[in-house]
Formats: C-alpha cells, structure tokens, sequence
C-alpha cells in the first residue's frame, strides 16, 4: 500500500509554507454587516469643555443628493443630535489612483469616525463638518488603510 501524498494529509511543502507566510496581509476592510454596525458606538471626552461625547453612526449615502456636494456623507448622532461628516469625493478617486481598488462603504465610514473623533476632543461640536481630499487621505493613512 502506497503511503498518501502529502497535500492529501494538510501538510504543505517547505515553498508553501514560506510562500504562505510571506503573503500580504489584506489591507481592505470589507463591508460586513448592516450599514449601522460599522463604526461601533463611541465616547469622545472634550479637552475644551470636558464634556464625554456619546456618539452612534448611522449611515452614510451620496452628498450630491441631499446637499449638491461632491462627498459622501456620514452621519453620526452625538448626544442624540445628527451630525453630518462629509469626505470630498475627489479623495475617493485619488485614493484608488494610489491603490488601485475602491475605497470601501466600512473604511470610509471609520475615516469619518476618526474626524469625529479628533473634532470632539479639540472643538465644541457643528452640525456639518466637510473634509477636503487632503484630509480623508490623511485619515485614511491613519488608519492604514492603503
């Protein structure tokens, strides 16, 4: 009786196993989930006023529908009040120039989140906060996103 080849008992050569372990780790955070579970709810402490931020995201969709800007809109509630977080679509199209794949509903939603986040602890909070592309590209490599 021939013994059974390797691969059939799960074991991999010495080149799989290197090959395996040399392989990127995906950088893509996927869209999993209802829209409203993306970003987890979140406090933010202010430096300003010390007050604690309780903050809930909601859903994000296309500016241009709802407010003739070319962002994608995030919104949040914060103490139960809406706030909206734009990020400038241009940075959308330069981030796949850079990347070469989309810029997924999930990693945009926690860029925005991250700007919330960073807004709160520095200022009181607006109703509306509009990021130009510099800034969702310095959020989205904070978030190594890449």
């Amino acid at each position: 009786m021939r013994s059974p080849k390797p691969w059939r008992l799960g074991i991999r050569s010495r080149k799989a196993q290197q090959q395996k372990a040399t392989e990127a780790v995906p950088t893509t955070i996927p869209n999993v989930g209802a829209t409203s579970d993306f970003v987890r709810p979140f406090e933010v402490r202010s430096k300003l006023t010390d007050q604690t931020y309780h903050c809930l995201f909601s859903h994000l969709w296309n500016g241009i529908a709802t407010r003739h800007s070319d962002t994608i809109d995030c919104k949040f509630f914060v103490e139960g009040r809406a706030i909206v977080v734009g990020l400038a679509h241009p940075a959308f199209v330069a981030f796949r120039k850079l990347s070469g794949r989309d810029l997924t509903d999930r990693e945009a939603s926690l860029a925005a989140a991250e700007y919330l986040r960073e807004r709160l602890t520095q200022e009181e909070e607006h109703t509306v906060y509009d990021l130009p592309a510099t800034e969702v590209l310095r959020l989205i490599e904070k978030l190594g996103v890449r």
